[in-house]
């Protein structure tokens, strides 16, 4: 993954168009090798997650090209290859797995390599279900989120001030109840990306957090009832 590394951050000091279309082969080609992984980490993932079998990379990957229009910075091109592997696809409304390949340069999204567990935009039904279910799962929850590997810590960007109505001030797991979405997130640095075996340590790392999307992914099919 050097070579993508490598790349992402030229793209990062040298975004826009005719860097790009000069750079075009070498855009190319590190895709071609990122879908080559997540096609990888689709396998290693289905022999836990029956879920995303028959996933492809396609299925799963986003295109380089930054939607702009309602954004100050105007830089054209993303300086990261992302998938997000989900039961049905990236587009399915699913919780899921996603990892992305950055310039490794912070400890914030999007220049961070990022792993994370669930997704950042819930419908209102479902944000209603979770916070039920945590709030009388009798701890459930709490147990599943320390279960995941340590590297994995839930997202809190944004959480509200006070319990969501409907929720006394003393309600049980408010910690829980207060964060806008619920997704587990994991920043490695560049090391984890080198050396063998690179997708079975990914989907290793994701094993831990299943129970996490299960109990999510629950609450979403419940909803659509």
């Amino acid at each position: 993954m050097k070579n993508i590394i490598a790349y992402l951050r030229r793209l990062q000091a040298n975004n826009n168009r005719e860097w790009f279309s000069a750079h075009k082969d070498e855009f190319l080609k590190s895709q071609a090798r990122f879908h080559q992984l997540v096609e990888e980490v689709i396998k290693e993932i289905a022999a836990y997650d029956p879920d995303v079998v028959g996933l492809t990379a396609k299925d799963c990957t986003y295109r380089i090209y930054r939607d702009v229009r309602f954004s100050a910075d105007k830089s054209p091109y993303k300086c990261h290859f992302g998938a997000f592997i989900a039961k049905g696809g990236k587009k399915a409304g699913n919780a899921g797995y996603y990892f992305h390949i950055s310039t490794g340069g912070g400890d914030c999204y999007p220049y961070c390599h990022m792993l994370a567990a669930g997704d950042y935009c819930y419908e209102p039904e479902v944000m209603k279900i979770l916070r039920e279910d945590i709030c009388y799962g009798e701890g459930d929850f709490d147990r599943i989120v320390k279960q995941a590997d340590a590297d994995f810590k839930l997202d809190t960007e944004g959480a509200l001030k006070r319990n969501p109505k409907g929720f006394p001030a003393d309600a049980p797991y408010s910690e829980y109840l207060r964060l806008k979405f619920y997704c587990l997130t994991a920043m490695p640095d560049d090391s984890f990306w080198e050396g063998k075996d690179l997708a079975k340590r990914i989907a290793n790392k994701f094993a831990s957090t299943k129970p996490f999307l299960d109990y999510i992914n629950r609450a979403i099919d419940f909803a659509r009832e």
